[in-house]
């Protein structure tokens, strides 16, 4: 009996919802953005916050799911090759030097609500997510 509790905490702690790997990433932005396409090399500089505007001026708001949810880990794992725990130094190192993280919502819901209405917002939610609210500039497999 103590040995099958032990497992149903271990079972618990560790479980973390699949994310099939046919389900791809859409990075998006609003449907009125004037960009078309983005790099994977620009994507990574906009969340490192090294790239705060676009080519127009516009200050880049990126946006990230939580650090529990698994598509917030295929986003890391794929764009910086380090889970987002590892990634946290880096942001440790920058908010000392008065950088903030990008902003972090709970759901791909509040991306696409986010994303759709306001201006420079740029996030990622399965490509299945993607409406008429935003436009796709990158598809992570």
């Amino acid at each position: 009996m103590r040995v099958a509790h032990l497992l149903l905490i271990f079972i618990s702690a560790v479980w973390q919802p699949v994310v099939l790997a046919d389900d791809a990433l859409a990075v998006i932005v609003a449907s009125n953005n004037s960009l078309n396409k983005l790099s994977v090399e620009t994507l990574k500089q906009i969340y490192l916050l090294k790239k705060p505007m676009d080519d127009e001026g516009s200050r880049w708001i990126p946006l990230n799911l939580s650090l529990e949810e698994p598509l917030r880990r295929r986003f890391s794992q794929f764009l910086f090759a380090v889970s987002p725990e590892e990634h946290e130094e880096y942001w440790n190192i920058q908010y000392f030097n008065g950088i903030s993280p990008p902003k972090v919502v709970n759901s791909e819901e509040a991306v696409l609500r986010f994303v759709s209405v306001t201006h420079g917002a740029i996030g990622y939610v399965r490509t299945q997510k993607v409406d008429h609210r935003v436009k796709v500039l990158l598809t992570i497999p």
